[in-house]
């Protein structure tokens, strides 16, 4: 756990071939729920796809922010993850990443959001610039790139749908 100012950073390590992936994120969260007891707003990073790690990730969340990719598998896991999202009763906000990479996935996962009524928060475009800061350990909201830019966007919209 990672103290900065009033920024808690929970995190955890799994050792390859751990059948236990859905365990250690419930795991992290608990620390970090109280560690940041006080804290106003929490943000758990799920990770990729639909697996143990998902489900243990939306267990107890007021919202999930779907970031979907563009190609079939990042549609098929959306979908899954909304049917999943709708039994735990949260709230659920779609945007796409690497928007412009099929602009017509992109344009079926905004109709399949407007014909679930499912509120967009945004596009991510590819972005160069975005694949440099990584490389230089710094996060694309800490330098001038269309993604971050976009990035602040969708946070900020976000923020409105869960306070909504």
């Amino acid at each position: 756990m990672l103290y900065a100012g009033d920024t808690v950073f929970s995190t955890a390590e799994l050792k390859m071939g751990s059948g236990t992936s859905g365990m250690l994120v419930t795991e992290v969260k608990k620390q970090m729920k109280s560690a940041a007891a006080d804290a106003k707003l929490a943000v758990i990073d799920g990770s990729p796809g639909i697996g143990c790690p998902v489900i243990a990730s939306l267990s107890g969340a007021d919202m999930v922010l779907i970031v979907a990719e563009p190609s079939v598998s990042g549609i098929s896991d959306m979908e899954r993850i909304i049917k999943t999202a709708e039994k735990f009763q949260m709230k659920i906000a779609v945007c796409i990443n690497k928007f412009d990479t099929n602009i017509e996935n992109t344009e079926k996962i905004e109709s399949f959001c407007r014909k679930l009524k499912l509120p967009f928060a945004g596009r991510i475009p590819f972005d160069p610039d975005a694949i440099k800061a990584i490389n230089n350990a710094q996060s694309i909201i800490d330098i001038d790139c269309a993604a971050g830019r976009a990035a602040k966007e969708v946070f900020n919209k976000t923020i409105k749908i869960l306070n909504a």
